[in-house]
């Protein structure tokens, strides 16, 4: 057997092992959004219900487009699946690149995947119960008299699930600022420095990602800047647990 046919044999047995994962990806999404379609209108009114409660009492949600009260439930469907199946598809990721890591690797990799996961569901949590009552109370109070709101339901889908991903990646605040330490990037005193920075930066994405209102534009900026805190505390613990550890075997 020549080189190059060992070479190719262990490259066309990690596509054959990527492959299978995707597979098993795909599959768990599809199970999951076959099992939730038969709910697929009950979980968009579960969605809607932010914006329902500060409706005016003969106002409703409508329809533009004709196919719109059928297939925007299913893209709805679709993603609640994708992000159930979170843990199936982080599941397969970690199984396929954990070979090739060092044991200080994994034990460094595992967790943040799993506290990334929850900080990003913690997100969408907050944009549901605290951003979205504040936000719609304020938009629909606004509205100039004369003028009924009635949104249209694919275009709140979209919002809502705009704030959702701004909120979730919002909330990896954190899991950034340990990554940047841990990989030597910066150092906690570095990153503090950039406090300022970050503040500013905060404000500046919370226009970007939100209605153009100071309540919701606030709602995301506050959290930045939190959690920032908090990514900056828990990566000065890591820095000082890494050199307990080097003193310990030195």
């Amino acid at each position: 057997m020549s080189e190059n046919d060992e070479v190719e044999q262990p490259f066309i047995s990690h596509l054959i092992e990527l492959r299978n994962r995707l597979l098993r990806v795909v599959l768990s999404v599809l199970v999951v959004f076959l099992a939730m379609t038969p709910f697929a209108n009950e979980i968009y009114n579960f969605l809607a219900q932010p914006l329902m409660h500060f409706l005016p009492e003969n106002s409703s949600m409508v329809a533009i487009d004709v196919v719109s009260p059928f297939l925007t439930p299913f893209k709805l469907v679709l993603v609640a699946a994708i992000f159930i199946s979170v843990p199936i598809i982080l599941y397969q990721f970690w199984a396929f690149v954990a070979p090739g890591l060092y044991s200080h690797e994994k034990r460094m990799i595992a967790p943040l995947l799993v506290a990334s996961t929850l900080l990003f569901a913690l997100g969408m949590v907050f944009a549901y119960f605290v951003v979205f009552p504040l936000v719609f109370g304020f938009l629909t109070s606004a509205a100039p008299e004369g003028v009924t709101v009635m949104t249209d339901i694919a275009k709140y889908l979209d919002f809502v699930l705009t704030m959702f991903f701004a909120f979730g990646m919002a909330f990896e605040v954190p899991i950034v600022t340990i990554v940047l330490v841990w990989a030597g990037i910066m150092t906690p005193q570095q990153l503090a420095d950039k406090r300022p920075y970050v503040i500013v930066g905060a404000f500046v994405i919370g226009m970007f990602l939100t209605p153009p209102d100071a309540i919701s534009q606030t709602l995301l900026a506050v959290p930045i800047w939190l959690l920032f805190e908090a990514g900056l505390l828990f990566s000065r613990l890591f820095v000082r647990k890494g050199k307990r550890k080097r003193i310990a075997k030195g």
